[in-house]
């Protein structure tokens, strides 16, 4: 039985996400769930990377993709009650939501797939991996 759902959203495609957005929320409410969303800001990756910017830049990121996803998810399912909100950072998107996936126990992954382009073909998109490697289900939603 599914008691809690996942939503994996990228605010960098808000307008192709609502519709993720609506299938979780419908999912939850189906299976009378808890919902969480999370995004994931990707970090410097290399010390040197980031002493190019100045000192804060990264929470003013983490504090700005946190406004945006409550904004999201308010507009788009306003009538969903106590969603979590989770902002995880990290230079790869499928490790930071296999984290989020195990830190809120998610029983179900709600995530999109993408047009794959060549490096996702040679590297692996994120859902592919998400679905390889988490240890609930996980449905991936076609465009």
């Amino acid at each position: 039985m599914t008691k809690h759902v996942l939503c994996a959203v990228d605010l960098t495609h808000m307008d192709a996400e609502k519709a993720l957005l609506n299938r979780a929320a419908e999912l939850a409410t189906f299976y009378g769930a808890t919902l969480s969303v999370v995004t994931v800001v990707p970090d410097y990756g290399m010390s040197i990377v980031g002493s190019f910017f100045k000192d804060g830049t990264m929470k003013e990121a983490v504090k700005e993709a946190d406004r945006q996803l409550h904004d999201f998810v308010k507009t788009n399912v306003p009538d969903m009650k106590g969603v979590q909100h989770i902002v995880e950072v990290g230079a790869n998107v499928y490790e930071m939501i296999l984290d989020a996936i195990k830190r809120s126990e998610a029983d179900l992954v709600v995530m999109g797939a993408h047009k794959p382009e060549l490096m996702d073909r040679l590297q692996g998109p994120n859902s592919a991996r998400v679905a390889r490697y988490a240890k609930c289900s996980v449905l991936i939603v076609r465009d």
